[in-house]
């Protein structure tokens, strides 16, 4: 029988703290959000190892350091409107909904809809909505956006997400480079944007109609 909350503060201490995941907001949220919820039951034992895992259609759930250190560099306020791009299982956006007020998170693939929205409601996490759509349009209904967060590797800044962002507001997403990705925060300020490279990553594409708008 697994020990999930050891596993996780194991995750917490040894994953992030040590890989300066320094957030106390971050960390609490990681505390109070069991990843193994978002995880497929043939693979739950490694739920809360240091890295990526598959949940089906081609997809995966970030490693645990990553999730962490995206959040950490958007810095959502609690009265914030927040877009994830890429649900996934929802893991992402369930920590948050910890973080700021509302999530609005889009995913190209309904059948994962399906099962974030499921794994969502076992928490009674209520203030996330998702939608099955194109994420390179971001979600134009809700805009504009506090900040963005994209899960999947762009081959180049949709403009839609640029558009939707509130100024004063921040974009976090990998780009293309070679053969791997890099993480970038985007500012939007009144001048212009301000692009700050993060870290080398690696992400599944990020698929869509946006980039050609």
């Amino acid at each position: 029988m697994i020990n999930f909350d050891f596993a996780r503060k194991e995750m917490i201490s040894n994953q992030l703290k040590k890989r300066g995941i320094a957030d106390k907001r971050v960390l609490k949220a990681f505390h109070e959000i069991p990843r193994h919820i978002f995880v497929p039951e043939d693979n739950i034992e490694h739920s809360y190892d240091d890295s990526a895992l598959p949940i089906g259609y081609g997809q995966t759930i970030s490693q645990p350091y990553i999730t962490a250190l995206m959040t950490q560099m958007l810095r959502p306020l609690e009265d914030e409107v927040i877009l994830e791009i890429g649900t996934g299982s929802g893991f992402q956006s369930a920590v948050l909904s910890k973080l700021c007020k509302y999530v609005v998170s889009v995913e190209r693939i309904p059948e994962l809809v399906g099962f974030s929205r499921n794994n969502l409601k076992k928490l009674k996490i209520e203030n996330i909505q998702v939608f099955v759509g194109d994420g390179t349009l971001g979600w134009k209904s809700e805009a504009p956006y506090d900040g963005i967060i994209v899960s999947a590797g762009a081959k180049e800044i949709p403009q839609s997400l640029l558009n939707q962002l509130k100024p004063g507001g921040k974009l976090i997403i990998p780009l293309e480079h070679k053969t791997y990705h890099k993480l970038f925060r985007i500012k939007k300020e009144e001048t212009g944007f301000i692009k700050e490279e993060i870290i080398d990553c690696m992400f599944v594409p990020l698929i869509g109609r946006g980039y050609d708008e």
